[in-house]
């Protein structure tokens, strides 16, 4: 389970190419999952513009930063996901509009979603005292990377859609690594799934590592703090 942006497309040309490689080699033996902030739009953007450097579709898609669930290859939305997320979405868009309209330091993304709301925020500008007075509305707030703000339905991250994925496909937790390295990836680190959090995470993010027993700090960034991980976890063998 991979984050994207400063994980999976993260490193050395060379390092990239050899772990998209490996993904290619072993995909009849090792489920990949894109778990990412990015919508589907720009997922399938991206596919287009990393295939020359060999990266495939991924087996699944968690997107949306946990909103959004779809088939790696085809990219259509999978329903059974998704309907536990929009029940828990419906209705919230139109009764925060009136909070978010023309904040100082937020600017709207152009997300394709109707389960989350996707900001881009400046913080010497955003005022934080504005998300307590959204999630009295049933929505959690995410700030990451000092430059993204997201809206979600309560209790809906990129860990909880995780674990509702796995069981869902009946894969055991010992088969299980994330890798990521931004505060939207905090939610998978604390499924207490085995974790890798590459060297290049963002410093708020690495300075909760402490507190996340399961979460291996690599010391390579990118996708060879990935393969870094996976060694330290015992899949070495995979790589023979």
């Amino acid at each position: 389970m991979t984050d994207l942006d400063g994980t999976l497309l993260d490193g050395e040309l060379p390092e990239r190419r050899s772990l998209y490689r490996w993904l290619e080699r072993q995909r009849q033996r090792v489920l990949h999952v894109f778990c990412t902030g990015r919508g589907l739009t720009s997922v399938e953007g991206l596919l287009r513009e990393q295939r020359p450097l060999g990266l495939r579709a991924p087996h699944l898609v968690i997107s949306d930063v946990g909103c959004t669930v779809a088939c790696g290859t085809s990219l259509q939305p999978l329903p059974e996901m998704l309907e536990p997320i929009e029940a828990r979405w419906r209705g919230k868009s139109r009764k925060l509009a009136p909070l978010l309209k023309d904040v100082p330091g937020l600017s709207p993304q152009p997300i394709s979603t109707d389960r989350r709301l996707g900001y881009t925020y400046q913080p010497q500008r955003f005022d934080p005292a504005l998300i307590p007075r959204l999630e009295r509305y049933g929505v959690d707030c995410l700030l990451s990377g000092e430059r993204y703000f997201d809206v979600l339905p309560a209790g809906v991250n990129k860990g909880s859609t995780l674990r509702l994925l796995l069981d869902w496909l009946g894969v055991d937790d010992g088969r299980v690594v994330t890798a990521g390295d931004s505060l939207n990836d905090l939610a998978m680190f604390e499924t207490g799934l085995a974790g890798i959090m590459v060297a290049n995470a963002e410093p708020a993010l690495r300075s909760l590592l402490p507190r996340l027993p399961r979460t291996y700090g690599a010391r390579a960034q990118g996708c060879a703090g990935i393969v870094e991980g996976l060694h330290h976890f015992g899949f070495a063998h995979l790589f023979a």
